[in-house]
């Protein structure tokens, strides 16, 4: 058995690995070091753009639930990261640059896979393919897609926020701490008082943006990665329940809770950069060094890397993508990753795990169903595929799992959620895999 997987991202990492294990032999392309989109720097697999955070771990969080599932699915992806994690609380968190060497590796050194660092332009039907490349799919590869799905193509602009030296920071205005003292103190804390969040909202709604020119239409920014001065701008507290809220803090300055909080995570295993948790922008980079040092703490920050914005491309999935993740009209294509509308690393991951057992199912000529609606892969996949003339991306998340009303305490609800969820990916996964469908 033989296929071709476009893409060394997560999506097409995790898959290509899953799908090698299982006897085929798997022909990787991916563009890097030939062309690189806007957003990635990297020759590196399973580059990570925006953030360093894979959320949290916690069985009762839908993200830490996806990971148990990834897990019972076989990810290899969590093996990496592990061995690139970097402190953050509840939640998991790597060295970017560690986790794509380690992904990068086991690529590699799989024996059957075979990687070729060259651009694909065409998507022949006549055996199954495995599409995995990325939200930033552009040129004559998007052309390509765009004849299979016709209009059904929709875009979004994405955002990426700044990285600060830990050299930079005033110490003795920042604190760590983790959330209602959640693990260990794992974040910086950047507390602002009333007076000074005030001057600081006022300069980030009136200041400056950069132009965007690689996009003609109207800007449609996606929800779950919106840049900080949009947020703001729908009214001077959005912020303050958002990305700066200070709930579960406590200045021990003052020892109160700030009127609004900035976090920082660390970028590095070394603890020598960090990031603007929720600052993802698009503020010319002037903009930002004068704004975000406003920020208690950041007055001489030494910004590495400003915040930036680039298009996002993904399927009408609802429209063209069946629950087996390959195009309706052309089933010999399969699509995973963020272009299909799973949004988030750790769920792109995911999905390069369900187009694999998908597609594997198809080269042993076996019937395949997706997981239980009652697991979170299961509930996503459902979300994608289940027609929607508003659909947008969706990560994981508790709320498109089956109510469950008759539990009216959210934590013991969220935890009956991801009991249930788990044990219906066990057996989903071994009535899958018992026998090897190809045996």
């Amino acid at each position: 058995m033989q296929v071709n997987v476009l893409g060394a991202g997560l999506a097409g990492s995790e898959a290509a690995l899953w799908l090698a294990d299982r006897g085929v032999a798997v022909d990787l392309y991916e563009q890097k070091p030939t062309h690189f989109s806007p957003a990635h720097k990297s020759a590196g697999f399973a580059e990570l753009i925006c953030s360093n955070s894979l959320k949290a771990e916690r069985p009762d969080s839908a993200s830490g639930l996806l990971k148990l599932e990834m897990r019972a699915m076989g990810s290899h992806l969590l093996d990496a990261a592990e061995t690139a994690r970097v402190a953050a609380g509840g939640a998991l968190a790597v060295d970017r640059d560690k986790f794509s060497e380690a992904v990068t590796k086991m690529v590699e050194s799989h024996p059957g896979i075979t990687v070729h660092r060259e651009q694909v332009t065409t998507l022949p039907e006549d055996k199954p393919i495995l599409v995995a490349t990325g939200p930033l799919t552009d040129g004559k590869l998007g052309e390509a897609i765009a004849a299979l799905t016709g209009s059904h193509r929709l875009s979004f602009y994405d955002a990426v926020a700044p990285i600060v030296t830990a050299e930079s920071l005033d110490m003795e205005r920042i604190f760590a701490a983790s959330r209602y003292g959640r693990g260990e103190a794992d974040y910086l804390n950047c507390p602002f008082n009333k007076e000074e969040y005030e001057a600081f909202y006022h300069a980030l709604v009136n200041a400056e943006r950069a132009p965007l020119h690689d996009f003609d239409t109207p800007m449609t920014v996606y929800e779950g990665c919106m840049p900080i001065e949009i947020m703001a701008g729908r009214g001077a507290d959005t912020i303050r329940y958002g990305p700066l809220r200070p709930v579960g803090l406590r200045d021990p300055r003052t020892g109160h809770r700030p009127w609004a909080n900035v976090q920082l995570r660390a970028e590095n295993t070394d603890r020598t950069l960090y990031n603007l948790v929720g600052f993802q922008t698009n503020l010319k980079w002037g903009e930002q060094k004068r704004v975000f040092s406003m920020i208690p703490g950041l007055e001489h920050a030494d910004f590495v890397r400003y915040g930036v914005m680039h298009r996002n491309t993904f399927l009408d999935s609802p429209a063209v993508l069946s629950d087996g993740l390959y195009l309706k009209q052309h089933p010999n294509v399969f699509f995973a990753g963020q272009i299909t509308g799973f949004e988030g690393y750790m769920e792109s991951a995911a999905s390069g795990l369900l187009a694999a057992r998908s597609l594997y199912a198809r080269l042993c000529g076996r019937p395949w169903s997706p997981p239980p609606e009652t697991t979170m892969c299961g509930a996503l996949i459902r979300y994608i595929t289940t027609p929607n003339k508003d659909f947008q991306p969706m990560g994981a998340n508790m709320g498109i799992l089956p109510p469950r009303p008759d539990i009216r305490d959210k934590r013991e609800r969220y935890a009956a959620l991801s009991e249930a969820a788990q044990a219906a990916m066990a057996g989903w996964v071994r009535d899958s895999e018992e026998p090897d469908p190809c045996q």
